[in-house]
């Protein structure tokens, strides 16, 4: 965790509570796996859109989890930067006539994860909550908690990805205090 430690201590002083977060929960053992638990930051790293927390994640997730769980992350931030739009306008429009149209947007990796299904679906649960997308967070964590996780693994993913979403934005207030 060196690389995601060296931007936490540069994190300012307005985000103290965002620095005890980060670390802690990116080095807490339970309810999640490391490998979940890594997944998890990275795709929220990428649905944040800070590159030098995504570079820092992504470095060192390297280090400590399986390369596809690493490719299933990314793939869950992207597609989810896509469904998350659809359905979440679905969703706010409340028209009949939108939810009965065939979506016809290609989502297979859903189905075809390098790394599991489970994990997938869990990344893209993260990914949909800092996207703000209610409909897609309600049937992820469906997923989730019928494939077998805990509530308590769900909630640790979404404070994982609310750190993570609340790092990002540190790092911008910090970047903007810098700027003249």
């Amino acid at each position: 965790m060196e690389r995601v430690e060296a931007l936490r201590q540069a994190l300012p002083d307005a985000a103290r509570d965002i620095k005890l977060n980060l670390q802690a929960v990116l080095s807490s053992a339970a309810p999640l796996a490391d490998d979940q638990r890594w997944g998890i930051a990275l795709a929220s790293a990428l649905a944040a859109r800070n590159p030098r927390l995504t570079a820092a994640v992504q470095a060192d997730a390297a280090a400590k989890v399986r390369p596809e769980m690493l490719e299933d992350a990314r793939a869950a931030a992207a597609l989810m930067a896509m469904n998350n739009v659809f359905y979440r306008f679905r969703h706010l429009v409340e028209r009949p006539a939108y939810t009965q149209r065939p979506a016809r947007l290609r989502m297979n990796r859903l189905a075809q994860p390098l790394s599991s299904k489970l994990d997938l679906e869990l990344f893209s649960l993260a990914v949909s909550a800092i996207n703000g997308c209610g409909s897609c967070i309600q049937a992820h964590e469906q997923v989730v908690r019928e494939g077998g996780l805990s509530e308590d693994q769900v909630h640790e993913t979404i404070r994982i990805a609310a750190t993570i979403q609340a790092c990002a934005v540190a790092l911008e207030i910090s970047d903007a205090q810098r700027s003249p």
